[in-house]
């Protein structure tokens, strides 16, 4: 996390429980989520082993059509996109599970209760080694959607990013209001930690396996090609004010 923030770190066993109880918790609870551009949920997922959990249910059912991403795939990217951090160990997607519910196959993901977005991070020396880490995964994962509030804080300051239903296209369309770092030198650090995604290495073959179930395999592929772009570069790219910005960007 960002130096000058003390914060305890998120134990093993949240990961593991949390996303068990997503996967086979009851929900007991359910409410329209009024924001968004898609069909999404407020849902209440009981497991007997632990308190309720809050959570966003995305069904497959509830995507308007995109001319560009085929229908019926964000919830897959969405998970992807999930699979993709939790290979590179940057655990800042909260816990996401592909399940049935009540209007059909979908994601599920906790629920963050955010205390502020990225329009009170931006500025702060403090948050910028994991808003590059933001950065760096929304270029290699070609997401085209990263609006101020999909990164948000929580209550002890951690940085959560949500909604990543339109990445993994095989036309580079990143769009994203983290500007801060364009054209700009990657961290050799964090081109350490991308190179594991490569197929040639065991963690990247095991996440390739996972997102050829998920995606198209030519996306698979055009993603490891973006990969291996940025690690020849080892920069950001330079973005067009003009294309490279999401449509209502706050």
């Amino acid at each position: 996390m960002p130096r000058g923030l003390k914060l305890k770190p998120v134990p093993a066993e949240f990961w593991t429980e949390t996303t068990e109880a997503l996967q086979n918790g009851r929900i007991t609870a359910i409410q329209p989520n009024p924001r968004g551009s898609n069909y999404t949920f407020f849902v209440r997922i009981s497991a007997d082993s632990r308190p309720p959990l809050l959570a966003v249910y995305k069904p497959r059912a509830g995507e308007v059509p995109l001319w560009d991403f085929p229908d019926g795939t964000l919830y897959r990217r969405e998970y992807a996109a999930y699979l993709v951090s939790q290979a590179l160990n940057w655990r800042f997607i909260p816990p996401t599970v592909i399940r049935d519910g009540p209007h059909g196959i979908g994601i599920v993901q906790l629920f963050i209760q955010p205390t502020g977005t990225y329009m009170n991070l931006r500025g702060d020396p403090r948050y910028l080694p994991h808003l590059e880490r933001v950065a760096l995964f929304d270029l290699i994962t070609n997401n085209a959607d990263r609006k101020a509030h999909h990164c948000l804080c929580d209550a002890e300051g951690r940085i959560w990013c949500i909604d990543h239903g339109l990445t993994f296209n095989v036309v580079f369309k990143l769009r994203t209001v983290l500007w801060e770092f364009v054209d700009r030198p990657i961290s050799p650090r964090l081109l350490r930690e991308v190179a594991v995604l490569l197929p040639e290495h065991p963690v990247g073959a095991g996440l390739a396996d996972q997102l050829r179930e998920l995606l198209d395999p030519a996306e698979v592929e055009v993603f490891h090609r973006r990969i291996r772009q940025v690690l020849k570069t080892g920069r950001f790219p330079r973005l067009d004010p003009y294309r490279n910005v999401p449509v209502g960007w706050w």
